[in-house]
């Protein structure tokens, strides 16, 4: 029987298929990664369009309190410094985000932390709801109704495409309320954007292994599995077994991408539109990730879409019917020692990025 021509098949160029290859890689391993998309990054991937790194996937922005992590990716790439601050419209009123000082004050008027507790303890007691059914119900009893209806409600049937007394209260677990004046989204110390976009991050770690794009592992199966002692495998496991327990559902997103003639569109990175009558979740404006002067702007719309299959997965619905799903494919896949699964789609769970690159590392180790 020939020996295989590399040591690790690694199936997708996002975040762990990377972080995976090259410490495969430094170890003296043969790696190919396959992508099926005609660019490397999976999810991260930027698009220079009129010289600015369009998230082409949605915003990225990497944040993490872990120094180890920051340290792993700054190795590759400079990262600014960058800091989340979204702001919410709706209707004609403007709203910091996350609840914090600022938005009691833009709601209330109030001044002190005391004021804006006894604000929200006010409405989360008049509610008289003590045991939340649902996501309503959960949301309210956190932080009032006027926050509820205003920044919560809209934003979050459009993401989730139901009624919020239709979805579960544990997605909506807690909700960050800060009494202080602080406009930034993470809490995390380490924030930022790669300088150049997260090419440049993808590129560095992939730098001296064999890539090949184009290429679908589900098409071309039998021989590629050939090619390699072991897979590593990013995509949707339920896909990998054939879906033979059942396909795992998704929430997908649609882009609406346009290129403006003028320097400034909103002034702000990320704004949210939190009612329900306009279609879009937000609208990023891509040159305020990295402090653009280009002439010209680039803005994203994006939309909240069902998921089929075909469309682009991503954010797992991990409620009970799917998480039962799941846990069939991962018994199964315990007992597989021919492949390694890794990310947001092989391991059904909505990872941000500092965390798929911690798992990465971890299971790199493990298995070399």
């Amino acid at each position: 029987m020939a020996l295989s021509q590399y040591d690790y098949l690694i199936v997708g160029s996002g975040l762990f298929g990377a972080v995976f290859a090259h410490e495969a890689h430094k170890k003296g391993k043969k790696c190919l990664v396959i992508d099926k998309r005609n660019h490397k990054g999976g999810n991260v991937y930027c698009e220079q369009i009129e010289d600015i790194n369009v998230h082409k996937y949605g915003a990225h922005i990497f944040h993490t309190n872990d120094k180890d992590i920051w340290d792993y990716v700054n190795q590759f790439v400079e990262f600014n410094r960058y800091t989340n601050s979204p702001v919410a419209f709706y209707k004609d009123e403007v709203y910091n985000l996350p609840f914090n000082m600022n938005t009691f004050n833009q709601l209330w008027g109030v001044k002190t932390p005391e004021e804006a507790k006894t604000k929200i303890e006010e409405q989360v007691k008049s509610s008289g709801i003590t045991n939340p059914k649902n996501l309503e119900e959960q949301a309210i009893s956190l932080v009032g109704i006027d926050i509820y209806e205003k920044l919560i409600k809209g934003y979050t049937e459009k993401q989730w495409g139901r009624k919020a007394t239709e979805l579960p209260a544990f997605i909506i677990k807690r909700l960050p309320v800060r009494f202080t004046y602080d406009n930034n989204y993470f809490n995390d110390k380490y924030q930022g954007i790669p300088i150049g976009g997260y090419n440049k991050l993808i590129d560095g770690l992939l730098d001296g292994i064999e890539v090949r794009l184009n290429v679908d592992f589900f098409t071309q199966r039998e021989e590629l599995t050939r090619l390699a002692d072991k897979i590593v495998f990013t995509g949707k496991i339920d896909e990998y077994y054939n879906n033979q327990f059942g396909s795992l559902e998704y929430r997908s997103l649609k882009f609406e991408t346009k290129t403006l003639d003028q320097t400034n569109f909103q002034g702000n990175a990320v704004i949210n539109y939190t009612e329900s009558q306009i279609p879009y979740t937000r609208i990023i404006e891509h040159k305020h990730f990295e402090f653009g002067t280009q002439k010209k702007t680039v803005i994203t719309y994006e939309y909240p879409d069902e998921w089929s299959p075909g469309k682009e997965s991503y954010y797992p619905v991990n409620d009970d019917k799917n998480n039962a799903i799941y846990n069939q494919y991962k018994k199964l896949s315990e007992k597989d020692d021919s492949v390694i699964f890794g990310g947001r789609l092989a391991e059904y769970k909505y990872y941000d990025m500092h965390q798929i690159i911690a798992s990465a590392l971890k299971k790199s180790n493990d298995f070399l």
